[in-house]
């Protein structure tokens, strides 16, 4: 009996990761002239209250700048940011890591333009 229970609750909780899954893409754009930084965090999920990205940081050229809580997901497929980066300089690198509130993150970067 106790090895039967012991695969059910196993059962379970790799049923609950199966579903559980980091960000797929983030597109990163970067403005030079207004400075402002747009993510779009690509997470498709079935239910945005309980499975979202509940975090982003973003950092410049290795150091973190920002780091954003996040209570739950703007829509089932993604999570659009924004954020004035005024130190920001052609050449630098940006970048911008999301974190699932269950498993997993992604981080992409880019090269301000000038």
């Amino acid at each position: 009996m106790k090895k039967i229970a012991i695969f059910l609750i196993l059962s379970f909780l790799m049923c609950s990761l199966a579903y559980a899954h980091p960000p797929s893409d983030i597109k990163i754009t970067y403005d030079s002239k207004t400075k402002i930084l747009t993510a779009l965090i690509m997470h498709n999920v079935s239910d945005v209250n309980k499975h979202y990205i509940y975090k982003v940081n973003v950092g410049l050229n290795g150091g973190e700048i920002i780091s954003h809580a996040i209570s739950r997901q703007d829509n089932n497929i993604n999570q659009k940011v924004s954020y004035l980066i005024p130190d920001a300089k052609a050449g630098d690198k940006i970048s911008v890591e999301g974190y699932c509130n269950i498993s997993g993150k992604l981080a992409k970067e880019i090269i301000a333009p000038r």
